[in-house]
């Protein structure tokens, strides 16, 4: 082995050390962040599934409560079926404007309700 080939083979090892090293770098600040974390898995669970349930089910009753609405208001007439198209498409509108505000609001606060839970978990600890 020549004096080229050692100096070549020493400086690609350095290269591999340093790689190394900046990988564990990284590692030891991910493992510093999950340490300084104080949620455990349940509180993310708990701090996920709340608001995604609540928001589903409010989804699902507004769902229920206009289907009921609009049936009990729905004219049966057949005989003005452009009309019964532009009304369709103005009710669908509006249905899904409101079904979107409602299920954003009620899912914020209940994700606001979340934390405020794990928190509460987290202070009598």
């Amino acid at each position: 082995m020549s004096q080229a080939d050692g100096h070549q083979s020493s400086a690609t090892a350095d290269k591999v050390v340093a790689q190394l090293q900046a990988i564990d770098e990284r590692v030891n600040a991910m493992r510093i962040q999950v340490s300084k974390d104080p949620d455990s898995l349940g509180d993310k669970l708990l701090k996920f599934a709340i608001p995604s349930l609540t928001g589903l089910l409010v989804g699902k009753l507004f769902k229920m409560v206009w289907d009921r609405t609009i049936a009990k208001t729905s004219t049966g007439n057949i005989d003005n079926d452009n009309n019964d198209q532009e009304e369709g498409f103005i009710a669908s509108a509006i249905f899904a404007g409101l079904s979107a505000a409602l299920t954003a609001v009620v899912s914020q606060l209940s994700d606001k309700g979340s934390q405020a839970l794990v928190d509460r978990r987290h202070a009598r600890k």
